[in-house]
């Protein structure tokens, strides 16, 4: 059971994708100009995560050591496509909003690296769990930067306004420039509680 915990803790904490890892920059910074943003791109990309990696470890032992990260790729792209057509059909206008980089998910180097570096290596239910505590993580993150860009940029949190009418926003803070502002700043803070515990 332990293992288990370890692998939740990797995922959401030691060896979270963006705080500790720095992957999947781009969706983090284009995509988390507000707190839903972030969570719909979160869900979806745990989603991609969770399946591939289900798929992979099921299939690991058919699949040929010389095209397996062709195969990956197909199968991580497989699942993208089903987000796609699934967020078009029943979540358009946040589908309008993430745009591009839902299928760019595909290229996402966080869910390729856990297809090849753990679920082509483990059992179906590790990998499961590895999976979601790695989309759990990225979301966490892009949730994170997401809020605070928000807070800064719109005075609103969820589109709840927090602030009143009076606030004056920070525009700098949706703009591409506040998403490195703010990431480096909640960087520092999770390196600060790491180097605390």
């Amino acid at each position: 059971m332990s293992a288990f915990v370890d692998i939740i803790k990797k995922g959401i904490w030691t060896e979270n994708p963006v705080f500790k890892q720095l992957l999947g920059m781009c969706p983090l910074l284009a995509v988390t100009t507000s707190a839903i943003n972030g969570f719909a791109m979160g869900m979806a990309s745990t989603f991609v995560l969770l399946a591939s990696n289900l798929v992979v470890s099921i299939f690991k032992g058919i699949i040929p050591a010389k095209v397996r990260i062709p195969c990956f790729i197909v199968i991580i792209a497989s699942f993208v496509t089903v987000v796609d057509l699934v967020m078009a059909a029943y979540f358009h206008p946040i589908h309008k909003i993430l745009g591009l980089f839902i299928p760019l998910i595909v290229v996402n180097c966080i869910i390729l690296g856990r297809a090849e570096g753990f679920a082509s290596k483990h059992g179906v239910f590790k990998s499961a769990v590895d999976g979601l505590s790695m989309g759990i993580g990225f979301t966490l993150a892009l949730v994170i930067l997401g809020c605070a860009r928000e807070v800064l940029g719109n005075g609103t949190i969820f589109d709840i306004s927090i602030f009143g009418k009076s606030y004056l926003p920070l525009i700098v803070m949706i703009l591409p420039p506040g998403a490195f502002i703010a990431l480096g700043f909640i960087i520092a803070l999770f390196k600060k509680l790491e180097k605390n515990q």
